[in-house]
């Protein structure tokens, strides 16, 4: 077991209807980005609270 798909998984996974597919590929964006959001947010919290503004 080499762990790469075979030409019958390929195959199927192309089957899959489109909506389907574009369905993953925005769940996946929506939770990049909200991980960025969260990391982003955070980062700005531990700014803040090291006292770190910008007015």
């Amino acid at each position: 077991m080499s762990g790469k798909p075979t030409l019958h998984e390929i195959e199927q996974a192309e089957k899959q209807p489109l909506w389907r597919r574009l369905g993953w590929l925005v769940m996946i964006w929506t939770g990049s980005v909200v991980a960025l959001f969260i990391v982003a947010s955070l980062m700005r919290m531990f700014m803040n609270a090291a006292g770190l503004t910008t007015h």
